[in-house]
């Protein structure tokens, strides 16, 4: 006499003829990543980004810089100042005038082919940083147009 399962969906998997489950299909291998731009990779065929991938052949870079220059009195000029106070009231504050030039914003690389689109922003803090996202974006250009 045979018993009925105590749960109805307890039902053991089903094995395919030959008694082994296919391998689950796999993407293609993108090969190895050739530029680094931020969160964007690129490969040799492949742009892979943090939402999905899509063919470097035909597509367009786009580089934006958004970054500006500010104004302020440096740490080391405030402590010289409030520690200064005690001895030279009136000289000290004159350090207080001291300014320094900070850059700072961030640079804009868009990637488009067809309808798909990815904008990755990356934050910089001088002109050197931007001049060698410009040239990393440069040699993507060359490297889609092949």
């Amino acid at each position: 006499m045979t018993s009925a399962p105590s749960d109805p969906w307890d039902v053991p998997p089903a094995t395919p003829p030959g008694g082994y489950l296919p391998a689950p299909a796999m993407a293609p291998d993108p090969g190895p990543v050739i530029v680094q731009i931020a969160e964007i990779s690129v490969t040799s065929t492949t742009v892979l980004t943090p939402t999905g991938s899509l063919p470097l052949a035909g597509s367009h870079w786009q580089v934006n810089d958004y970054w500006f220059s500010q104004q302020r009195i440096p740490r080391w000029a405030i402590i010289v100042a409030i520690a200064g106070f005690c001895v030279l009231t009136v000289f000290s504050l004159l350090f207080l005038l001291v300014k320094e030039t900070v850059m700072q914003g961030t640079v804009q690389v868009t990637v488009t082919n067809g309808s798909l689109q990815y904008v990755a922003r990356i934050p910089v803090t001088d002109q050197g940083a931007v001049t060698a996202i410009n040239q990393q974006v440069n040699y993507v250009r060359t490297l889609a147009a092949l």
